[in-house]
């Protein structure tokens, strides 16, 4: 089958269940009024490692020029990603609805706004891990069509990272299985990490190893 990116059948569903899973950017900001703002992303993943940076990106909502978390962004320089996992899913997907800019989502989802120590914006405190990010650069992308809707990457840099005691093993690294990240799919599909495994790095091949 061949399906030109134009064609309903490839916005609506097809890309979005092609490129999955992809991790859910759960970012929390603060407007220049002091109202929280707590927001799902599922165009978010981990950009470099040196230095340390996430991304997520998102289409402009159809009732205002640009969502509230991105207009906070721009003014704020700085924002806060949450992990999303399988125990806070019906509290991410209460966050996830669009509602006036006065709202405040914390409050909205039954959520707890603890505060960050480099960022103005507070963090989920019932998330396992949140990391504190420093606004790098937002990439504005305009319509490429009439009909279509502008969208924008932004880029952080990690500043600091919160992670709960409980879900460190013994060695200091973050349990995965524990935490049960959750990520998203095509329409209304959603997973779970439940299971993990290890592929090891091929070892750098000798000179003329293979050779006949």
């Amino acid at each position: 089958m061949f399906v030109a990116t134009d064609d309903l059948r490839y916005r609506t569903s097809l890309f979005n269940s092609v490129v999955a899973p992809r991790p859910i950017g759960w970012v929390s900001t603060l407007g220049p009024d002091g109202i929280a703002n707590l927001a799902p992303f599922s165009y978010f993943n981990g950009v470099s490692a040196t230095p340390p940076m996430v991304m997520f990106a998102n289409n402009a909502p159809e009732d205002r020029a640009e969502k509230d978390t991105l207009a906070n962004v721009r003014l704020s320089g700085e924002f806060c990603v949450n992990l999303a996992t399988y125990d806070l899913r019906e509290a991410m997907n209460a966050t996830s609805a669009a509602v006036p800019r006065s709202v405040d989502e914390f409050r909205l989802a039954g959520l707890t706004p603890a505060p960050c120590e480099l960022v103005r914006c507070a963090r989920v405190a019932e998330s396992p891990v949140s990391l504190e990010c420093r606004l790098m650069r937002i990439v504005d992308f305009p319509p490429l069509r009439p009909q279509d809707r502008a969208s924008a990457a932004v880029f952080g840099q990690v500043i600091a990272v919160h992670v709960a005691d409980d879900y460190l093993d013994a060695a200091g690294h973050f349990d995965v299985l524990k935490a049960q990240p959750i990520a998203r799919l095509g329409g209304f599909q959603y997973l779970r990490v439940t299971e993990l495994f290890e592929l090891r790095r091929p070892a750098k091949p000798t000179r003329g190893a293979g050779a006949s």
